[in-house]
């Protein structure tokens, strides 16, 4: 186990307090520089072992205003929510610590030992295996993870239930479990073992021990500032252009047959967007000018503004740089069957990000297995996610950019930006062919949309709405 790696000996508390501060803040002061990171520290274990008691001294021997605890009861994994979601707007920016004092490991025991169908080994081992690749996207994303769990012995964790005062044993109700059933803590012990193979393990016998202990994990932690990995091993394989983004379709629908579609297929829509008990997830990328924003605007015409969100994502913050890729993505996210539309999308890292060279190589290469992970995570957790790809032509776009110069309430969609980026045509078109084969999933599938004809585009939208939610 992790903890027979380092060798740990009882310190001097104020030299100790100072190399604890020194490397908080060589860590703080990190932020924007090329070894940057934010540490999560995950605590969890036997009920009784001091955890809380070992967080609170910490907290003394370190600068507490830069040390941010999150301490919850465990949550019953819910059936529209992943495991990640109760914690994902708590990752740390850069140069931040968190502390999750139950964290999703602590909501996997809970549910283990509480569902009314107990999670076989299978299961369970799926949980952990989830967890850990979540763990690897942080850790890739400059998230430093390390975990913690605080072990007693059954003899021990007795003695200490004898002579806890009455007056706080309701806040020792960790896992909702009674801590004098030996059945109990034998099957937290059996379960827990299959997980912390990866984990500091301390013995919590001695509290003084235990309290070094666990700081001196966390500073081994801080001092860990290595400069980010840049270079990529192996050559990039580009996919080929479909043949539907360089040649789209021309023909065009009558206004009529429009027309009469359109209110037919509307109503449709908002009946079965309404009517899904499922989570529901509308992405919208494309060529500028090739009309998400008036397909956006069909699907949502017959719906009330009070039962769906539109995100239309911009470049990031700098406050959003300092944070995993998909934090900002995670953030905006609905557990509550609501309909979320995205105009523009997480889709951004592995097109504009990677031409216009705003992520290296490296982080735009691994995004493509990072994106289908967490939309893995949403469609197991009964989300829908509906993907749209919209393609015109490169003089329709022109057409469409003049158009919009010579219409007054249209000329605040036009910028000098999106004529430049007519120069990075081919490039979108090759970006847009890797996404295409990196990340059209039988969760997710992509639906291309290649047309010059408004009217046409916004009807297969609709109707490849219905068909993924099988309403059609």
């Amino acid at each position: 186990m992790l903890e027979q790696q380092l060798q740990i000996a009882v310190r001097d508390e104020e030299e100790l307090s100072v190399d604890l501060i020194e490397a908080q803040y060589a860590l703080k002061n990190s932020r924007d520089q090329n070894n940057a990171k934010s540490l999560v520290i995950l605590v969890s274990g036997i009920e009784m072992a001091g955890k809380g008691e070992a967080v609170k001294q910490l907290r003394e021997w370190v600068d507490p205003r830069y040390l941010r605890v999150k301490a919850d009861p465990a949550h019953l994994f819910e059936s529209k929510k992943t495991f990640w979601q109760p914690y994902s707007r708590f990752i740390p920016a850069e140069g931040q610590i968190q502390v999750f004092f139950g964290n999703w490991y602590s909501d996997l025991l809970a549910t283990a030992l509480h569902v009314s169908t107990p999670l076989d080994d299978t299961l369970f081992d799926a949980y952990v295996e989830n967890m850990r690749a979540y763990e690897q996207d942080l850790k890739n994303n400059n998230v430093d993870v390390i975990k913690v769990w605080f072990d007693l012995p059954w003899k021990n964790l007795q003695k200490r239930m004898d002579d806890m005062d009455a007056s706080q044993q309701r806040w020792h109700k960790l896992f909702g479990l009674d801590w004098r059933n030996k059945k109990q803590y034998d099957n937290v012990q059996k379960l827990r073992q299959r997980f912390t193979d990866d984990w500091y393990v301390i013995d919590c016998e001695d509290e003084t021990v235990r309290d070094q202990q666990f700081a001196q994990y966390i500073l081994h932690a801080l001092k860990q500032l290595p400069k980010h990995k840049t270079t990529v091993r192996t050559k990039w394989r580009q996919a080929p252009v479909p043949e539907q983004l360089l040649n789209p379709s021309t023909e065009q629908m009558s206004k009529e047959d429009y027309q009469t579609e359109l209110k037919k297929l509307t109503k449709k829509v908002s009946d079965a967007l309404r009517n899904d008990s499922r989570n529901v997830i509308i992405t919208f990328e494309g060529m500028d000018a090739a009309g998400k924003g008036g397909a956006i605007k069909r699907i949502v015409k017959k719906l009330d503004p009070r039962e769906y969100e539109i995100h239309t994502i911009a470049a990031p913050e700098k406050y959003e740089l300092r944070r995993p890729y998909l934090w900002r993505f995670w953030t905006k996210l609905s557990d509550q069957g609501e309909i979320t539309i995205f105009d523009r999308t997480w889709y951004g890292r592995v097109l504009v990000e990677r031409i216009e060279g705003f992520a290296k190589p490296i982080e735009w290469q691994r995004a493509y297995d990072e994106i289908n992970r967490f939309e893995k995570d949403l469609t197991d957790n009964q989300t829908v996610i509906i993907k749209f790809w919209l393609a015109i032509t490169k003089d329709e776009q022109e057409a469409r950019f003049k158009a919009r110069e010579e219409t007054p309430h249209k000329r605040f969609k036009i910028t000098p930006d999106d004529w430049r980026n007519r120069g990075h045509w081919d490039d979108y078109l090759n970006a847009a062919a890797d996404m295409f084969a990196r990340t059209n999933t039988a969760y997710a599938p992509w639906h291309v949309i290649a047309t010059n004809d408004k009217y046409s585009a916004r009807i297969q939208v609709l109707k490849a709405i219905l068909k993924q939610l099988k309403a059609d």
